[in-house]
């Protein structure tokens, strides 16, 4: 059973309570499995030019209104600070944005840890600050129907004016949907609220919707705060975009400094992720992988690590382990629910393969992370600093993220064995940040909103 197959068959429309035709697709809808896209930066030199776009693309942006229904193709937009402000949003509305948000990715640099090579001076020129506007993304099920779905996207960018196109990207992935180092990519993800489907096994209870849709009640029982006025942050969310350039074969050079044979290569690797590399986790798995399993929607997330405090089946310290610990104890306390995300992330470039070298490593391989909530950029820094950057959550001291983490001098990895546990030295930034940017994601409605004419002149988005 695939996972869209799966997802129709647990939607029920009587159970809805959010305005799906307000909220955009992108949202809900998870990617296809195999899947392509693009990912498109543009850049507005002129208002009226802008908002004349933003118009006419929201004609082409699909609602979650069917949401769990086939579709060869959709697009998401979203819009970033220098964007509104260029776009001659009121600055009543730009100043009830967070304050993450107005300074913009690369001015937050030092609370997320962008340091060293993952500095914003090495970033994309697309993703220099003020660069990035408005962000497009495209995913189909197809090259034939992407091609479509990007001549009418570029066809309404070439008909416009005063907006530039200052990057694009494409990526795609097979039926596997494997990431830059062979692994099944996006398999957890949270059930929301009012969005009428219920969880699946391991997804425990759903998350209330206004942890991913502004205007909804959140965990804490009210509604996080959003943009004014209403008909702008209403069935809103906000996106964070990340792209890494990975390092796959330093990668496997690391595995294979540290494990003889092929088998303890690809149990290290998991240990390193928290799954193998079919999606099989660790914790159902410990020993050996289980492609079945880990192509099955209703079995590969159906576990917790409650069963497994020590951290012999998973480590502590494993990517995936450290960025939804569940069940977990942790040495500083957090509610791992007001934390969840929806991800979006997208491959790009050649798949992963065992022989793979460093010298292989040009660039030409990574991932867009990308993921949504209402809370985004409480939640990346918090990330970051923490679950990513530092180990004193889960009592390991400055050892961090083994896939995502970076690490300015070789670093460490624990593995928990009987007697004594096992250390890993030698660790290195397998993933470089290459640019991003804090994204809001506005309801269709506020789309319209923000293309409206006005009477005021658009500030200068310097």
């Amino acid at each position: 059973m695939t996972f869209l197959t799966d997802l129709k068959a647990r939607f029920v429309r009587e159970h809805v309570t959010l305005a799906l035709d307000d909220i955009q697709a992108l949202i809900l809808r998870a990617r296809p499995e195999p899947y392509v896209g693009i990912h498109a930066m543009l850049h507005i030199d002129d208002a009226a030019g802008g908002r004349d776009l933003i118009r006419r693309m929201a004609d082409h942006t699909p609602s979650a209104a069917g949401w769990t229904d086939d579709r060869d193709a959709w697009m998401g937009m979203a819009l970033s600070f220098q964007g509104l402000k260029a776009l001659g949003v009121p600055e009543a509305s730009l100043s009830s944005f967070p304050l993450p948000f107005q300074q913009g990715m690369a001015q937050r640099a030092e609370q997320l840890r962008d340091v060293g090579s993952n500095a914003p001076e090495h970033w994309d020129d697309a993703f220099q600050p003020g660069a990035c506007h408005i962000a497009l993304t495209i995913y189909a099920r197809d090259e034939a129907a992407l091609d479509v779905a990007i001549n009418k996207a570029m066809g309404e960018l070439e008909r416009s004016h005063g907006v530039t196109l200052v990057g694009k990207h494409v990526f795609g992935a097979d039926e596997e949907a494997r990431n830059p180092f062979g692994f099944r990519d996006s398999i957890s993800q949270p059930a929301i609220a009012g969005s009428g489907v219920a969880p699946l096994p391991g997804q425990e209870r759903s998350i209330a919707a206004g942890e991913f849709i502004l205007g909804e009640n959140s965990e804490t029982g009210a509604p996080v705060a959003m943009p004014d006025p209403p008909e702008l942050g209403r069935n809103g969310s906000f996106v964070v975009l990340r792209k890494y350039e990975s390092q796959a074969g330093a990668f496997n050079d690391f595995i294979r400094s540290q494990a003889q044979d092929e088998a303890a290569q690809d149990l290290l690797a998991a240990k390193l992720v928290g799954r193998w590399r079919s999606g099989a986790p660790l914790t159902l798995a410990p020993e050996h992988d289980d492609p079945e399993l880990g192509a099955d929607p209703r079995r590969n997330n159906d576990f917790d690590f409650s069963k497994d405090p020590r951290g012999l089946m998973c480590p502590h310290a494993a990517h995936m382990r450290r960025l939804n610990p569940r069940d977990s104890q942790l040495t500083i306390l957090t509610d791992v629910n007001i934390h969840r995300i929806i991800r979006r992330s997208s491959t790009f470039g050649p798949k992963w393969r065992r022989e793979l070298t460093a010298s292989d490593d040009q660039g030409e391989r990574g991932i867009y992370f990308i993921f949504i909530s209402a809370r985004a950029y409480d939640t990346i820094e918090f990330f970051q600093q923490e679950w990513i950057n530092r180990g004193n959550f889960i009592d390991l001291a400055t050892e961090r993220d083994p896939m995502v983490g970076l690490h300015e001098t070789p670093g460490s990895f624990t593995i928990p064995e009987t007697p004594v546990r096992r250390r890993i030295d030698g660790v290195t930034t397998f993933n470089q940040l290459r640019g991003g940017e804090y994204l809001f994601m506005p309801s269709l409605s506020a789309l319209r909103w923000i293309a409206a004419e006005r009477d005021i002149a658009a500030p200068s988005s310097e």
